[in-house]
Parts: C-alpha cells; structure tokens; sequence
C-alpha cells in the first residue's frame, strides 16, 4: 500500500472485519481480493491490507507490553498465495512499533513454534486446512504453542475495538507507510540465516519429542535401535507435499538420518494440486503413488498428505493382507497414535510410571478411553480446538499428571509433548516406533517391545506375532463406529446464530423424543439411559440440565447400556474456524446401521430446533 492508493471506507473495514472468524485456534477470512475461496490470486487489495496491518498494530502492542521494548519475534507464512502480501503488510507495521522481527517466509507451523522457543512470541500467516482463497493470522509466546483462548480472546476485543475507531483505515495507512524502505530490506536480507536457524531448531526440537528426552545420549540410543531396525527391515515413505509449508522443512533430512528414504510429490511450495484438508478424498493422491512406487519398491509401507501449514498428516498404508494401500481414518491415526506413546511410555520405564494422562478434544472416538485404561492412563476432554487441548494438557500436568500426547482424535494428527502443535514427523514416528522397536534382550531379560506390550496388557497376546504388520496392529485397536468430520452428513446448515438458544430448543425436543423412543432404542440398541455433557475451553460439565450453557462449545448426549457403560453419543458445535455447523455419532463395535440412525435422528431434532416450527 502506497499513499497514493485510496484509503478504504471505515465500511468497508467493518465489512472486511465481520467476515472473520476470530478464535483461539486462528484468526481467518477470504484474503483473496476477488473475495473468492477458490482464488489463487496473490492479491489482497487495500481493505485486506488495512486488516493485516491494524492486526500487526495490535500484537505489537500486546507482545511489547508483554515482553518490553527490546522483544523479539519471529513470523511466517504457509504456501498459500496471499501470504507474502499480507506478511508484507505485518512487517512493515511490527518493524515500525519497534518489535525486533526474524521473517522466516514460508515455513511449516511446527518449525516456526519450535524456532519461537528461541525468542519471545510468533505471528504465523495461514488458514492452515480452508481453501486457498483463505489465509489468517495465529499468534504465540515462546511456549511452543498458540495463545490460550483467554489470552486470543483479548487480542480479538483489542483488534475489534481498533477497527470500529472512525480513522482506523487512515492510521493503519500511515503505519505501513511509515516503515522506510531499508528497514524491510533489512528483515529480507537476513530471512536466510534466520530460516536456516529456524530448521536446526525444529530438526533438534524433533528429536527430544520423538524420543521423550532431552538427553543426547538417550535421544541417540533410541534412533540407533530404529536404524538398526530398518537397516535389516527397510521402510520408505511417501509424502504428498501438495505445495504445503512442508516442502521447505526438515521432513527429507530427518527421516534420511533415520535410513527412511522419502518419496515427495507435488514437493514445490505452492504447488497446490488438489483440495487441502488431508481427509480420505484428498489422500487418494499419496495413496495412488504409493502403489505405482511398490512396483519397483516394496519397502513402501507409509505414506502422509499434510495440510497447508504443515501441522497435521493423515496416513496411507500398505495392508499386506489384502496387497493394496488403505486409508487411514483420521481418528484410527490418532488412536494408533495414543497407542504407541502409552506403550513406548511404558517400555522407557518398565511399567513404573504413575498419574499418566491423554487430552483430547470432546469428539475424540471413545476408543481412546479402551486404549488409556489398558496402560492405567486418565482421559480428559476439552472443547475443539488446539488451543484448548494444548492448555487442558498443560492444566494437568501442573496437576502432577504426565501428559505424554494429547491431540483431536477428530481431526487427525497428534501433538508429542513437549510439542504443543501436531506434526505430521511425529505420526509417522509413531507408527515407526511401533514398527521398529521390538522384543529384545537386555542382561539376558525379555523385553517386550511396543506392539507385544499392548497386546499382553490388552489381553490379546494370542494375536502378538513376531513378523506383525501395521494392518496386525490396527486389528486389535477397539472397534467402534464414528462419523467422519468430513463427511457431508457431519455438516449441517444451521441458520440460528445463537447457539445457546438453539440448544435449548434442542433439549426440549431431545427430551421429548426420549420418552418417545426409550423402549425402541433399549430394544434395537441397547440404550438404557443418557448423560448430556458440555464442554467449553478446558472445561468440562457432566450431567447438564440446562443445555443452553454450553453456548458456543461442545454439547454431547452420552448414551448407556443396562451395566451403564457409554455405548454411543452424538456431538455438535459450531465451527470456530469456518462458517459450519458440525455434528458427529460414535458407536462402540461394528455398528454402522446404528451410528446411521442415531446421525439421522440428531440431524432431524438439530433442523427442527432451528426452525420455530413445531416447537
């Protein structure tokens, strides 16, 4: 923006402003000039400037009151187009408040928050899984993860009240005209070195997540076991890049350090080839490839599809039984996840570990409580959102609980502690550490490795072997039946704004419907009673009577069997991050006519409250 182009109307700010969606886990809107979710353009126009810059304005002000005058932060962009102009804008108004900035340009989000421990806070550019017509704005200290939703919460009054002022428009004008010209040449010259610092951190970083130290001889110990296990036993991998952050990051280095070679495609930034969100639509892609590459290579066993920004990977596989690469659910990958940080928990300390906990998010499939008890761990729930399994997690642990992974079962993906973000390195990790580290001996003393640990302690020895594959591990997790986030019919349309109220006409319909279908639901499915649950933050309330307190959060209807066991639930919430309303059912066993017809039932009773018909 240049003095000369004209200054947007305060309207059209406000316009700009009430398109955004302002929560925890990331500021968003279409960026795209065109105002097009599906625009590839890189340009954003002056309104969209005017946002960036008085966002910039805003955290400027909040780090520099936190942190002093001498602060410094580092911020980067993910591979979608619009990102370099909004950065642009950020930098000039960040370097003209006095705040110290390393531009790290496109790098993948678990890089930057690594890289963020080394400084005092983050701004990273990105709309992470949304089309690419989208970008947005996350912000974080140097704790390695995003602000809680208190501390984003005062930032978003403190940006809203900005831009209601009459000459917001003007002054953010004169913010990102006020930079001189060298100071940004500055900040561009020296991106190398800091980009470069950036990847020796999270390549470090990495390695005390993986191996759970920060002890370099332990650290090195464990990867020489992995190595030595691949080394007689080869595993490749493929990645479909599809143009994200990712292609500038540590992935090739550090899985080459391990002997894991890694095939990439769609492996140039902003090489965008197909839809972002690595759901099972889009890893269609990774896994075609992966059945052209086991042709002439059949060490190929894993491959991932990240998101824009890096941070979350789903996972292909190769199913030995049945010779074809296979989709993994995006909560079977955080399932096998959890079951392979509580089992290498359990091999680094011999079963000796007490007070061990896993946060999730409250649409996590009930699996992971099976998993949990099996290792003596605790579940607690939070609302969706990173940012509020990160901070439960962290809750917890001031509680004296070791929380070793936490995660949105949901969604996929899983953040290691001391990560306070997913990473797909640290899925694919897993996996690997449940593939590699096996029986052994030490002094002449059996050592089960992960797999057989779970097996024993599951009760499911007879199904151990010492030749197991992934397909053998995924066999023995707990069954259940859970709608799939992406799926059309998780999605509804809900016009009602207020989200309280909605529920509270939900609740007379529900509790109606109840006395009606009871002695239908016990005789076709065993449903006896029902416990509604609400989460909000790290807050969880059970055996709610009003269901209009959950307001914005999670509201889940847990059903029970005779011996009241949680047999099924459905769940709802209003997207955070994109103008949706989302609805889930989780049923335990193979039980897909079931999990139908409960959808069904809440989709029908969701559509009624949000009509004043009928009620």
């Amino acid at each position: 923006m240049t003095q000369n182009e004209s200054i947007p109307s305060s309207e059209d700010l406000q316009k700009a402003v009430e398109s955004m969606i302002l929560s925890a886990s990331g500021w968003r809107k279409v960026f795209a000039i065109s105002n097009d979710e599906e625009d590839s353009t890189k340009e954003i126009g002056t309104t969209n400037t005017v946002v960036s810059a008085l966002i910039a304005d805003v955290f400027a002000s909040y780090i520099l009151q936190k942190k002093g005058k001498s602060c410094t932060i580092a911020l980067g962009i993910d591979s979608r187009p619009t990102g370099t102009k909004i950065a642009e804008a950020m930098l000039k108004v960040l370097v003209g408040r006095g705040v110290n900035v390393h531009y790290l340009f496109i790098t993948a989000a678990p890089e930057i928050m690594a890289y963020s421990r080394k400084v005092d806070g983050f701004v990273y550019v990105s709309a992470s899984h949304n089309p690419i017509g989208h970008n947005g704005i996350k912000f974080g200290m140097n704790d390695g993860g995003v602000l809680s939703g208190e501390e984003s919460a005062k930032l978003a009054n403190a940006f809203k009240a900005v831009c209601k002022e009459k000459d917001a428009p003007k002054k953010a004008m004169d913010l990102v005209c006020a930079c001189k010209p060298e100071m940004l040449e500055k900040i561009f010259s020296e991106s190398r070195h800091y980009k470069a610092e950036a990847l020796k951190a999270y390549f470090q970083f990495t390695k005390q997540v993986v191996s759970g130290t920060d002890e370099k001889s332990r650290q090195d110990a464990l990867f020489s076991g992995i190595k030595q296990n691949i080394r007689q036993n080869p595993i490749s991998i493929i990645c479909d890049m599809n143009g994200s952050a990712r292609t500038l990051s540590i992935d090739n280095d550090f899985f080459g350090n391990l002997g894991i070679k890694l095939y990439t495609i769609n492996g140039k930034p902003g090489q965008i080839a197909h839809a972002i969100i690595p759901e099972p639509e889009n890893l269609v892609h990774c896994a075609d490839k992966m059945a052209e590459i086991r042709e002439h290579d059949s060490s190929v066993i894993l491959g991932y599809m990240p998101d824009c920004d890096g941070d979350r990977g789903n996972i292909v596989y190769w199913n030995e039984k049945k010779c074809q690469v296979q989709v993994l659910k995006a909560q079977e990958v955080f399932a096998l996840s959890v079951l392979s940080e509580l089992a290498y928990l359990d091999w680094q300390t011999d079963g000796h570990m007490q007070k061990i906990a896993v946060a999730v998010n409250d649409p996590t499939s009930m699996r992971i409580e099976e998993i949990a008890k099996v290792f003596d761990a605790q579940v607690f729930r939070a609302e969706v959102g990173e940012a509020n399994v990160v901070n439960l997690a962290r809750e917890k642990r001031r509680q004296g609980y070791n929380v070793p992974i936490l995660g949105e079962g949901s969604n996929g993906g899983n953040i290691t502690h001391p990560a306070a973000v997913r990473d797909p390195i640290n899925t694919v990790l897993a996996l690997i550490k449940l593939l590699t580290l096996r029986d052994s001996k030490i002094n002449g003393i059996e050592k089960p490795g992960l797999f057989h640990r779970w097996c024993i302690k599951s009760g499911q020895e007879k199904r151990y072997k010492q030749n197991f594959t992934l397909e053998d591990v995924t066999e023995t997790l707990p069954l259940y039946t859970t709608t799939g986030v992406s799926e059309k019919r998780a999605l509804l349309n809900i016009k009602t704004l207020d989200h309280a109220l909605l529920k509270n006409r939900f609740q007379k319909i529900f509790e109606k419907e109840w006395e009606k279908r009871k002695d239908e639901l016990t005789k076709k499915h065993g449903i006896i009673s029902y416990q509604a649950i609400c989460n909000n933050g790290t807050k969880e309330t059970k055996n709610l009577f009003d269901y209009s307190v959950s307001g914005r959060g999670g509201l889940k209807i847990l059903f029970k069997d005779a011996e009241s066991n949680d047999i099924a639930y459905i769940w709802m919430r209003g997207s955070g991050t994109e103008p949706v309303f989302r609805i889930l059912c989780d049923v335990k066993g193979k039980q897909k006519q079931m999990e139908g017809e409960l959808l069904e039932w809440e989709t029908q009773m969701l559509l009624q409250a949000d009509s004043t018909e009928g009620l």
